[in-house]
């Protein structure tokens, strides 16, 4: 095959603020893969959700100097805003959903728009997506993007591939929520979809529009028994209702058709997501980025998605 071309792409917001000058670099050092291009994109949209409770939360001002900071040392080529004008959200909703809606974000606050935006924008064939708090291993003679793009090659109903989810086990079992099979050619098939880190084939992921809106269920339980066009007009008209999140709409999606996301089984590779933002945390990060670019880890950490606190500090 003439391998094809592929950029990545990293979210940034102001909740980012104590971590991203760790966790950005990192990414790209364990990446090394040749990107057609490196982008940041900014989410200037106010907080909401559970993303107002987070610790940490910086300014704008102060995240415009680290990703400019990220800039001038070349660790990324470009940074872009998510694009809030009306007229381009309601043609990306059109195309993605079907519908113009206003809600631009999920209940949690996570970018819905912002995850279709980067998806539009990039130019490239293959597009790579990390959230900036993402931690990674990979060997350096390893590509995981490389052989998911052929494997996506191969395989014309992989939607999405990732890396191994945490460190490997002895035995290759992951600890994961969601039902997944082994499939004969090496790699974990699922029917769920993870938004944190992706790889994509920008035009395949087109066969997967329109995706279903699914809403939150209403405080005003009656509003839950109107049909789906009543609530989108609700929203659209009147800013009512919570939309679920892009990671759940595009899971139903897969569920209704043939595609599946892939998880790679080599060990070469493997990701971890803190989901605590303790100053403790932030203090030990770089430890922790340290010993897994290292690709050493507490050995109860294994198959654990999530990275697990007490274990490494």
């Amino acid at each position: 095959m003439n391998f094809p071309t592929c950029s990545l792409w990293i979210f940034v917001a102001r909740t980012d603020v104590a971590f991203m000058m760790h966790t950005i670099p990192h990414i790209l050092r364990m990446s090394h893969f040749p990107f057609e291009e490196r982008v940041l994109a900014i989410d200037t949209a106010p907080l909401s959700g559970d993303k107002l409770l987070r610790p940490g939360i910086g300014t704008m001002e102060e995240l415009r100097t680290l990703t400019q900071k990220l800039l001038e040392a070349k660790v990324i080529d470009r940074v872009v805003d998510f694009n809030y004008d009306p007229s381009y959200r309601q043609r990306i909703f059109n195309k993605h959903f079907g519908s113009p809606l206003r809600a631009t974000h999920n209940y949690k606050g996570y970018p819905i728009l912002g995850s279709i935006f980067k998806i539009e924008e990039c130019k490239s064939d293959y597009m790579v997506h990390f959230d900036s708090d993402m931690m990674m291993y990979q060997q350096p003679d390893f590509s995981w993007i490389k052989e998911g793009i052929e494997l996506m090659d191969k395989h014309s109903k992989i939607m999405f591939v990732r890396p191994l989810a945490g460190p490997p086990t002895a035995d290759g079992t992951i600890f994961q929520k969601a039902s997944y099979q082994l499939h004969p050619d090496g790699f974990y098939q699922f029917k769920f979809f993870g938004s944190r880190l992706y790889l994509i084939n920008r035009k395949r992921f087109e066969q997967l529009l329109p995706l279903p809106i699914i809403w939150r269920s209403y405080r005003q339980s009656f509003l839950n028994r109107f049909p789906l066009f009543i609530k989108n007009y609700l929203n659209i008209y009147a800013g009512k209702g919570k939309l679920e999140s892009w990671e759940i709409m595009v899971s139903k999606k897969l569920e209704q058709t043939d595609y599946i996301r892939a998880t790679l089984t080599n060990p070469k590779a493997w990701t971890l997501h803190p989901i605590d933002r303790s100053p403790a945390f932030i203090k030990a990060l770089p430890h922790i980025i340290e010993k897994i670019e290292a690709g050493e880890f507490p050995s109860e950490q294994a198959g654990h998605y999530d990275l697990i606190p007490q274990l490494w500090y």
